[in-house]
């Protein structure tokens, strides 16, 4: 029997990815989405992606949406706090499994298996330990469409910021600079690809600098 399974999605082309990987096993049904959206300027925590453009993802996956509001700035304890308020319900409403689109990272994976232990909730990592150069290939191969939204400039150049991540684009990354961003070194915005039943039609807007990071706003048309 197909476990149900939450899907913690970023925005990105990573969760994404995970998702499409996902919908191909036998062993889960992936039945919703949920992500942390920062409450002071309406946008995915990090990611800096528009509520709105959050939600047109989640209708082009055909799932239904469930976000985190968590102020800013936030400390740990209550963000322990509240995502274990979101835990407790989701296992309440008969959620198995949650799952993640994390590749290596072996810190932030124990993170997760020690926040859900106990939980009756089991950790899924669908894309773990894929070798990112392949995943890249991979994801490009199927027509995965995404925007490089966050940029840490100490990592990569600030004009990076609101390119598309093609081949183009990881021919010129610097060798130290993991494909896929894993690091840290960008993170996505995510428009097409398998796992949406239509693109999503987007324009690149104003590129800023805030809290040392670079964030190019990836807004929805229309």
């Amino acid at each position: 029997m197909k476990k149900r399974t939450l899907l913690s999605w970023s925005s990105g082309k990573d969760s994404a990815w995970a998702l499409h990987v996902l919908r191909q096993r036998s062993d889960c049904e992936v039945v919703g989405l949920f992500c942390t959206v920062n409450q002071a300027f309406d946008r995915v925590a990090m990611h800096a992606t528009r509520s709105e453009l959050l939600r047109r993802q989640a209708a082009a996956a055909g799932l239904p949406l469930q976000t985190v509001e968590i102020p800013y700035p936030c400390d740990n304890a209550t963000y322990a706090q509240l995502m274990g308020d979101f835990v407790a319900n989701a296992r309440a409403a008969g959620i198995e499994q949650m799952a993640f689109g994390d590749l290596f990272l072996a810190d932030v994976r124990r993170y997760r298996e020690q926040n859900l232990a106990g939980s009756g909730i089991e950790p899924v990592f669908p894309l773990w330990e894929i070798p990112t150069a392949e995943l890249a290939t991979s994801m490009l191969a199927a027509g995965v469409e995404t925007y490089l939204c966050c940029v840490d400039p100490r990592r990569l150049p600030a004009s990076f910021a609101g390119r598309r991540w093609d081949g183009a684009l990881l021919a010129q990354l610097p060798a130290d600079v993991d494909p896929c961003g894993e690091n840290g070194e960008f993170h996505t915005v995510v428009v097409d690809g398998p796992f949406f039943h239509r693109r999503i039609d987007v324009s690149i807007g104003e590129v800023v600098e805030r809290d040392g990071f670079v964030f190019a706003d990836v807004i929805p048309a229309g």
